[in-house]
């Protein structure tokens, strides 16, 4: 297996597995009544895809762009069903990385991986529409929502299209994830921000919010929280 590399950002983990498959066209399995019925098309699985679940059924899935919570405040088009779709590649990837967080008493969970040419579409839709800030104070509160791809919140083309690239964090083996809570987190610049706790590993700010507070490299967050992202990055 080709080395594994990590990057955080906004308090997940961005796994990258090369992978050249086209993949723009290839949406999300539709008009299903549960996640053991979905069948994924023979286009897709001639690219390589699977169903994370299909190679490790033990890692936690929490596909939050095909629900109402996340940063647009909807579910993100595309999004049709909550499955976590990859190349089988990146899938091997992140069984490895199971393994060995599980050694450490954590599973991983994953937020994204796959993502639909439409949900981009929308993405760039709701960044255009500033009416809309419904959802600022938790995942955009000093950011302007038009600047979210010119600052890299967002991006316009990503690994994620491919299926190479997995937005994911750990929670405690044991633990379940939950309808999240609200909690008020101060910053070290004195800044609050809104802590939205769905149950995982505390990392010192929550899944998807654009701030520097997200960045691997800051002075914003405690000692303790560093710590923990630091241990996820050095996971191969």
């Amino acid at each position: 297996m080709k080395k594994l590399y990590s990057l955080l950002v906004a308090s997940y983990f961005i796994i990258f597995v090369t992978c050249t498959a086209s993949t723009a066209c290839l949406e999300m399995p539709k008009n299903t009544t549960s996640a053991a019925s979905l069948k994924m098309s023979k286009e897709a699985r001639d690219k390589g895809f699977v169903y994370l679940s299909e190679v490790d059924p033990t890692i936690i899935i929490s596909p939050r762009y095909s629900t109402t919570e996340n940063f647009v405040g909807n579910i993100v088009y595309g999004y049709t069903q909550p499955v976590i779709m990859l190349t089988k590649q990146a899938a091997e990837a992140l069984k490895q990385v199971q393994q060995e967080v599980t050694k450490d008493g954590y599973s991983l969970v994953v937020y994204d991986a796959y993502r639909p040419q439409r949900a981009v579409n929308h993405f760039m839709r709701w960044s255009n529409d500033l009416a809309d800030q419904t959802k600022k104070s938790y995942y955009y509160p000093r950011v302007d929502k038009d600047k979210v791809f010119e600052l890299g919140y967002v991006a316009a083309r990503s690994g994620h299209s491919r299926g190479s690239t997995v937005d994911l964090t750990l929670i405690k083996l044991g633990n379940s994830l939950h309808p999240i809570q609200e909690k008020k987190r101060k910053l070290l610049d004195g800044f609050e921000i809104t802590l939205l706790d769905d149950g995982t590993v505390d990392m010192g700010s929550s899944f998807d919010l654009f701030d520097e507070a997200s960045h691997h490299e800051n002075n914003l967050i405690e000692e303790q929280f560093k710590q923990i992202r630091a241990y996820t990055i050095s996971v191969k």
